[in-house]
């Protein structure tokens, strides 16, 4: 309900603008074609309240309801009917009455799309027909020179005032959904890419060194004894000790190395132009094993911390990823059950060095 409610006051900040301008245009476009017809006082001061004051009365009324978002409905359609009113009271008088119409029900499309725009209707027939039963029916077919000036300031203002808050929200819109999709492809935990999203990113990557035939290293990373570590110490030391993880990564990584939570505790990435060969994706890796394995947690100092760590590199051989990403896995699976806390790396990985050593 609060949530509802903030969206709601939100809602009324953002018409209040447009409607207070929108009312005082308006309210040139009317005076205008009253002022040949000889109302009465009470009608002019009606046409001020309305133009001066209603837009605030409106705004107290949807800012102090419990629903607000429902407030600033009812006081769309009540727009609508001092709409049909004026519009009636004026006689019809085509530019004035064509403009304010036009104007209202944009206002209710943008709203609430067809079904407040029928309502807006009935709501403007219901000021019509107010309108009648105190001054009768009449039409006025003819618009002066004055009045047709009198309606350019709507004509051409109001329109922009409701382009410019039309572009803020879509500006918004944008933002919201830039910050969607990136919560959508992250872990909230860690921060890093989730399991899908890496996964995606794995299938282009292997694609990207099978045509351009560049070297990658893909690593798998698993953290030691990780179930010991919640059932010991708790699952809040855990998440600190995934997140010192994540943190890890994000500092001892390039840019363009991909990292992600591939699940529970295991952690993957992969290394574009690393090679194995070379040693370079060893070296990173080792450089993050050693500063994990220096945490210190100042409430459980007997807490150590070390890595598992698997790595293969993208070899033409392999005809798709989940190829290179098993010869990950059986290195880290080698590392694991070899007494933990190193890095290995793939069977065919380790052939091809000895091949390429052989004189």
């Amino acid at each position: 309900m609060d949530d509802q409610r903030g969206k709601g006051l939100s809602f009324a900040r953002r018409i209040y603008a447009p409607r207070t301008f929108g009312l005082v245009l308006s309210c040139v476009s009317v005076m205008a074609a009253l002022e040949p017809m000889n109302m009465p006082t009470w009608v002019w001061v009606l046409l001020l309240i309305n133009s001066l004051a209603w837009s605030h009365l409106a705004f107290q009324l949807s800012s102090h309801s419990v629903y607000p978002y429902r407030a600033e409905r009812n006081n769309l359609l009540m727009d609508s009917v001092f709409g049909g009113f004026w519009v009636a009271t004026i006689q019809f008088n085509p530019l004035p009455a064509v403009t304010i119409l036009s104007m209202i029900m944009m206002n209710n499309v943008s709203v609430g799309g067809p079904k407040m725009l029928v309502r807006g209707a009935v709501a403007q027939g219901l000021g019509i027909i107010l309108s009648w039963l105190l001054f009768g029916v009449a039409f006025n077919p003819d618009t002066t020179s004055v009045q047709i000036y009198a309606c350019l300031p709507m004509l051409t203002l109001y329109p922009f005032a409701i382009g410019m808050v039309s572009y803020r929200m879509a500006i918004k819109l944008a933002e919201h959904k830039r910050a969607l999709s990136a919560l959508s492809r992250t872990d909230s935990l860690t921060g890093l890419l989730n399991h899908g999203s890496w996964k995606d990113l794995l299938q282009l990557s292997f694609h990207k060194c099978q045509q351009s035939h560049s070297n990658a290293t893909l690593a798998l990373i698993d953290i030691d004894h990780f179930k010991h570590i919640n059932d010991n110490y708790g699952h809040i030391v855990g998440d600190s000790v995934l997140r010192q993880l994540s943190i890890a990564l994000k500092e001892n990584l390039r840019a363009e190395d991909l990292a992600g939570r591939y699940g529970g505790d295991e952690f993957c990435v992969i290394l574009p132009n690393r090679s194995l060969a070379q040693a370079q994706a060893q070296e990173i890796m080792e450089r993050l094993r050693h500063v994990c394995s220096h945490y210190h947690y100042p409430d459980e100092p007997d807490l150590q911390v070390s890595l598992s760590i698997g790595l293969a590199s993208c070899r033409p051989e392999f005809t798709d990823a989940s190829m290179w990403l098993n010869e990950a896995d059986k290195a880290l699976y080698i590392a694991k059950n070899t007494g933990r806390d190193k890095i290995s790396i793939g069977a065919g990985d380790m052939l091809a060095d000895t091949l390429l050593s052989k004189p």
